[in-house]
Order: structure tokens, then sequence, then C-alpha cells
């Protein structure tokens, strides 16, 4: 974990030492809704979860180039997703550090598109026991979820007034949520794919 904060923090750093002096920052608030769906697989079993609604809140810096267009986008967020399987539920916490790369259109003083895309580092800070979330040959079992994980973001979305913006991204997940090895068994692996739709301010 230590070494995943490090490395998040020499990338801040480079993008910024990178940026053209001419380079504007503003800082904002960012928030919204969550739709996760969880997806175990392994040589025994295949199983998604149902589409579960959570949220996110935090703060944000949008970095943009004059006249070029682009930008970037780099948020610190506590997130909340919700894993639900009919009757059972389980609520995972996280510390989310979407770092995205940004190109904008504008079409007047008004209002901007933009389209973005990049990694994003997530921390858990919740309790980490699945216990009795999954079953192998009728037998609960429990096993942690990672301490970290690791995705992509790509999305897209407007600006109006340079201030409010609305926008959708999709998260990717790169590495495992969580792993459960039962030897000779079944080795499960957990992912989760989420959909964001977001409301930010920018002072």
């Amino acid at each position: 974990m230590k070494k995943n904060i490090w490395g998040i923090i020499v990338l801040v750093a480079a993008f910024v030492v990178a940026m053209p002096s001419q380079a504007q920052i503003k800082f904002g608030l960012k928030g919204g809704v969550n739709l996760t769906q969880f997806k175990t697989s392994g040589n025994v079993i295949k199983e998604n979860s149902d589409n579960a609604a959570g949220f996110f809140v935090g703060a944000t810096a949008d970095v943009t180039i004059p006249l070029a267009g682009l930008g970037a986008d780099i948020s610190l967020l506590y997130d909340n997703r919700l894993m639900k399987d009919g009757n059972e539920k389980k609520t995972l916490q996280y510390i989310a550090i979407p770092i995205n790369a940004k190109y904008t259109v504008g079409f007047s003083s008004l209002a901007s598109v933009y389209v973005a895309t990049g990694p994003q580092f997530s921390f858990n800070v919740g309790n980490r026991s699945l216990n009795d979330w999954i079953t192998v040959d009728g037998y609960k079992n429990d096993f942690k979820l990672k301490s970290s994980e690791f995705s992509w973001n790509v999305g897209a979305g407007v600006t109006v007034l340079s201030h409010v913006r609305v926008g959708y991204n999709y998260n990717i997940p790169l590495t495992n949520t969580a792993d459960l090895d039962l030897g000779s068994v079944t080795n499960i692996k957990l992912k989760n794919n989420t959909h964001q739709v977001s409301l930010t301010y920018l002072f």
C-alpha cells in the first residue's frame, strides 16, 4: 500500500512539473451516484451480483491549458459502493483518487463538452471481510477484500457557465477486488464494474 501511495505522489508531481506556466487551475466539490455490479469467476463459480446504487463525494482540481483544449481532472473522493445479491448486502468504502486526462471543446462562453480517461487508485477504508458472501459446495467461506485497487476511467460530460459540470464515467477494474484460494476446490476472483454520474461545482 505504501508503494501505491508513493506511486501516486510521483505521478501527480510529474504531471504538475510538466504543466505549462499558463495552465489554469480551479478547485471544486464533486459528488454523485454510482451503480456497481460485482462479478465472481473461478474454475467452479461464475456469479454476478445485482446492480446496486451507492454514492461518492469529495474535492476536485480541474486543470486546463488555454487554447489547446487539454487538461486534467484530479479528485480525492470518499467512494461508497454497495454489493447486493438477493437479500444479502455489503457496503464497501474506499478513498478514491482518479487522475483523468481531459479534452474539452467549447461551443461558447456558456457551455463546453469534454471527454476524459485515466487511472484511478482506490484504498479500502472499511470492513474488509466478506463473511458469508460466497458459497462453494454448500459451505460459506470468509475471505478478505484487497486493501487497494487499480482501475481505469472513461467518461464524458458538459460544463455550463464554467462552474457547473455534469459528467458520466465508467470505471473498469484492472485488479481484483478480492481473491479466495481454496486450493484444489477453486480459486475465486471478485471484480466490480461501476457506472457513475457526477455533479461538480468549480469555484
